[in-house]
């Protein structure tokens, strides 16, 4: 069917028919349209017969049902960009009529939607989505129907890797989720919650959030496992410190984690062993873009947790080390991997100390504090010193103690009577 002859028998409804006697006729133009056009005039047909459709002599009461029905046959189209085509001019055509025709235009928007996703078109998914009439008063719309749309743009936003307007509508969805009892929206807005704080390299969170979806029993067993993977690169690429150390413990523990490719760079993080740059470049493989982004400094997040690792590994094999030694150990100059070790000492989340003069630094243990230090490091070290060394001596006189107690049981002393003589 080519569109002169849609034109004519459009034209033939309008001036041959009573307004009653138009919806079946224009019914069945749609369907002899859908069966009988050609792809190349398939869409301007469509747009011509929508043109009648939202005129305003044919009234809001008989357009709505033929529009309802329109979009659904519009829906079944196997023609991609029929559907895109055709839903736009449909967007433009109610937008001065948006008020009379709001879920005729968000079932568009969702149809175009789809239609985006499936070519992968994720920012024009989310902007058509984002788009839709959710805070009116013209219908009732259920906050589950609210927070599925708005889940459903934050996850073409985050496909984007456009985290700042993903977060804005995660902030939306965060005013209702506390009224949700769908447990897949709640999951799917845990993932999407993950999702975020490990875009935006809060990895200890991200890598919670993900754990806790792991034991989800809603969860099919493959994508339980794949939670798991997340939650252990974030932890792998956290910085170093004691939150770190406690949630790889936890990671370590847990018996599906040998099921996982990472489990065994979690094993050598776990245990502080030194990793190998073989052993990076196999793991960075498993890793996303974000992932692999470089800061402002060249480095990238691996490289960074990498280097972190292995110097507080370094602190677990050596009491005291060369910067330059360090240097070499770490793959940096000796000013690089002094920078680190002030750097993490500063923020608690390494024990020990720097001689700039001697150019050492000494180690204490451990993993520090987790608080940060200020420039009263030094006095606190001195304390510590101090205060071992009173223990030290406290115990020493104490062993004194109990020897001469021990003398004096086994070899007592008796006391002797003198006479004296006064002379006067």
């Amino acid at each position: 069917m080519d569109p002169q002859t849609v034109r004519k028998e459009l034209l033939d409804i309008e001036s041959s028919t009573t307004p009653p006697d138009k919806s079946p006729r224009y019914e069945r133009l749609l369907h002899s349209i859908l069966e009988d056009s050609r792809p190349d005039t398939l869409s301007q047909n469509l747009s011509l017969i929508l043109d009648y459709l939202l005129d305003y002599t044919l009234g809001i009461v008989a357009s709505r049902p033929l529009l309802a029905r329109f979009v659904g046959a519009l829906s079944s189209v196997s023609y991609s960009d029929v559907k895109i085509e055709v839903g736009q001019h449909a967007i433009d055509l109610l937008q001065p009529r948006i008020v009379a025709f709001e879920e005729e235009d968000a079932k568009i928007r969702e149809m175009m939607a789809a239609t985006y996703e499936a070519q992968e078109d994720w920012l024009s998914a989310a902007k058509v989505l984002k788009d839709i009439q959710l805070e009116t008063s013209q219908r009732k719309i259920l906050d589950d129907d609210k927070i599925k749309i708005w889940i459903r743009i934050i996850r073409n936003f985050l496909e984007e890797d456009d985290t700042v307007s993903a977060d804005i509508y995660l902030n939306r969805v965060k005013t209702l989720i506390y009224k949700c009892q769908n447990q897949e929206l709640l999951l799917m807005f845990k993932l999407c919650s993950a999702r975020i704080l490990d875009a935006r390299r809060k990895f200890l969170d991200a890598c919670q959030a993900y754990l806790d979806m792991s034991f989800s029993p809603i969860v099919v067993e493959e994508e339980r496992m794949r939670a798991l993977s997340s939650a252990i690169v974030c932890a792998v690429l956290a910085p170093a410190g004691p939150q770190r150390s406690r949630t790889l413990a936890k990671l370590y523990k847990d018996e599906r984690s040998v099921q996982v490719d990472e489990f065994s760079i979690l094993e050598k993080i776990f245990l502080d062993r030194l990793l190998s740059p073989a052993e990076v470049e196999n793991f960075s493989k498993r890793l996303s873009e974000h992932h692999l982004a470089k800061s402002a400094d060249g480095s990238t997040v691996l490289a960074k947790a990498v280097i972190e690792h292995n110097l507080l590994g370094a602190s677990r094999i050596y009491d005291n080390i060369g910067t330059k030694d360090l240097g070499v150990l770490l793959g940096l100059t000796g000013e690089e991997a002094e920078g680190y070790a002030a750097r993490m000492i500063e923020q608690g989340r390494l024990s020990g100390r720097i001689d700039q003069i001697d150019q050492v630094i000494f180690f204490d243990g451990g993993d520090g504090s987790g608080e940060r230090t200020t420039a009263g490091q030094a006095d606190l070290v001195v304390g510590k010193e101090l205060r071992r060394w009173d223990s030290n001596i406290q115990g020493l006189a104490e062993d004194v103690e109990r020897v001469t107690t021990l003398l004096q049981d086994h070899y007592p002393v008796r006391r002797q009577s003198f006479d004296i003589e006064v002379f006067g």
